[in-house]
């Protein structure tokens, strides 16, 4: 299985997009500081995810996300 995810940051409200095989892992190496980005956003929760049978998947619902049709998206779902 392989994940879609989206972080919300404790310290400042703003939101991650990432994709993962190991969901629970890859939380405790944002929340680690291991992660440019998100190190100075820190402590992050997770927001939200959605699971896929590929990486492929994952990784093009992560895109999509990102993208300001996807924002849109996110934003009408409430999700964001």
């Amino acid at each position: 299985m392989f994940y879609t995810y989206i972080l919300k940051s404790f310290y400042d409200g703003t939101y991650y997009y990432g994709s993962t095989k190991n969901l629970e892992e890859r939380l405790k190496t944002h929340n680690k500081g291991k992660v440019r980005y998100t190190k100075g956003h820190r402590p992050w929760e997770l927001h939200y995810f959605k699971t896929f049978q590929t990486r492929s998947l994952a990784v093009k619902r992560e895109l999509f996300f990102k993208s300001i049709d996807g924002y849109r998206f996110l934003k009408e779902k409430g999700i964001i």
